[in-house]
């Protein structure tokens, strides 16, 4: 049952607040800041309004996961910081011999309280109306840009993964008809995948044509299998985070997670953000970037980000949305004028990425001089992958091609006035306020723990990016109105 809203508890041991908790202290002004109910309002219909045992305050849960986004601890940990700190009981609406709650409260508040409900733009957007209200003018320009996130698991050996899995099948096979020991195809538990797949597609196959694969604990088996096979063919990983993907931050470094994609205004608050696994080029988020920004900042101006929103996609939106892109042209970027396939660049690894997240692995450089001729750009990608693809109807590959290329040219209108652009001293100051979002990614990983992933999953994450960007915020408005006050 949900607990009544706004209720004022009193103690003969309050009056310690207003010695212990002074006036500056952070949580005090993170308290004072807003009216939390907002929170409530959200959540509301996830409880039962009048029936069960009286759950803990949404708006206290809530402020427990802002706690646990500034001290980076666990949530056991968290609950013991929650106990012994003055300030943190006051900021969470506890009197001061209040208890706190159990660790595996939270935890189950998050996973089915907050499941299916989508707080990221709906705490930006409130974090902007907090600004606005404190009389903080808001720019009409947002610097765009992507920090990435690193999964709370690594990715498993995908042979591994694969060979594990089969031996639990194996052995389900067994218990339900012993008659198949020695039936079913040899073992393969080496470390080639190509043989690993082929182990497992044999295995599948005989087991499709036996009436053994009608059980349900078979079946089951065998679904996982096969669903786990299927991921490695499209992203060449498993892991027990099943959401999470490799990504690339340079040609020769990769991580596995989760990329964040922000857009803030010069003065460091955040207005616009979505969430994405992590082989997800930052290109293709703009357009809802700029969606997100116009809701918080309707006369939008100006977008400023690096070579990978240059592209004639996001161009056309912008001259749609009548906002100026100030972003260098990247040669490669720049030749992406076909709409017919949905292949992406990677700014960090300087190369291609195909439509089922496959990197190139090489390119080549032409240059042609002749007349109305642009630099082309040729990306060679692993074939081996291309046969193994099921989504080889998205490039154009077909089937008996011994090697799958992708190239780009420069060649677009569009770019070529942006080209004109770029060379003007004005876009090479605003273009110069790029440091600002690089600033705030660091922020977020250092100050906010947005390095690493607290739980499993893709909505898990958003929620955690929703809650740290939300506390950003907070914490930035009062930096402004300080810095105003001196």
């Amino acid at each position: 049952m949900l607990p009544t809203q706004g209720v004022i508890r009193f103690s003969e041991y309050s009056a310690l607040y207003d010695i212990i908790v002074k006036k500056n202290n952070k949580w005090r002004r993170l308290n004072d800041m807003t009216d939390y109910s907002f929170v409530y309002d959200e959540l509301k219909d996830k409880y039962c309004q009048d029936n069960g045992r009286m759950a803990e305050d949404p708006v206290r849960m809530f402020k427990y996961l802002m706690i646990k986004s500034i001290l980076g601890v666990s949530d056991a940990d968290l609950v013991e910081h929650c106990m012994t700190d003055m300030a943190l009981k006051f900021f969470l609406g506890l009197v001061p011999e209040d208890n706190v709650i159990d660790s595996s409260t939270l935890t189950k508040f998050r996973r089915h309280r907050l499941k299916e409900v989508s707080l990221l733009d709906k705490l930006i957007c409130k974090s902007v109306e907090i600004a606005r209200s404190k009389g903080i003018d808001i720019s009409r320009k947002i610097i765009v840009d992507s920090t990435h996130t690193l999964s709370r698991s690594n990715p498993a050996v995908p042979a591994g993964a694969l060979q594990k899995q089969a031996r639990i099948l194996r052995k389900a096979v067994y218990e339900a008809d012993s008659s198949q020991k020695g039936k079913l195809p040899e073992k393969y538990e080496g470390k080639d995948l190509e043989k690993t797949m082929d182990y497992m597609c044999g295995l599948l196959s005989y087991l499709k044509e036996q009436k053994i694969s009608f059980y349900p604990v078979i079946s089951e088996k065998m679904n996982l299998l096969s669903e786990m096979m299927d991921d490695i063919t499209d992203h060449y990983t498993v892991s027990t985070d099943p959401d999470a993907r490799i990504g690339h931050k340079t040609v020769d470094s990769e991580f596995f997670g989760y990329k964040g994609h922000l857009a803030v205004t010069p003065e460091r608050i955040v207005v616009a953000a979505t969430m994405t696994s992590g082989e997800k080029g930052d290109g293709p988020e703009l357009p809802e970037l700029i969606r997100k920004a116009k809701e918080n900042i309707p006369d939008l101006e100006e977008v400023i980000g690096d070579g990978a929103y240059s592209s004639q996609g996001n161009l056309e939106v912008a001259e749609k949305e009548d906002v100026e892109i100030i972003a260098k042209l990247h040669p490669i970027v720049a030749g992406e004028v076909r709409k017919e396939d949905k292949f992406s660049f990677n700014k960090d690894a300087g190369m291609m990425v195909c439509p089922a997240g496959h990197m190139a692995v090489k390119k080549t450089h032409s240059k042609v001089t002749a007349k109305n001729k642009n630099e082309r750009f040729h990306y060679y990608f692993d074939i081996l992958k291309c046969r193994k693809c099921k989504h080889a109807n998205l490039c154009g590959y077909k089937k008996g091609q011994n090697s799958k290329t992708y190239t780009v040219t420069m060649r677009s209108e569009l770019q070529e006035k942006q080209l004109a652009r770029q060379n003007a001293d004005e876009f090479k100051e605003k273009y110069g306020l790029r440091y600002i979002i690089e600033a705030k990614n660091s922020e977020l990983k250092h100050s906010y723990h947005l390095d690493k992933a607290i739980s499993y999953g893709l909505d898990a994450y958003t929620l955690q990016g929703a809650v740290a960007l939300f506390t950003s915020n907070l914490v930035r408005i009062n930096r402004i109105l300080d810095e105003k006050a001196k």
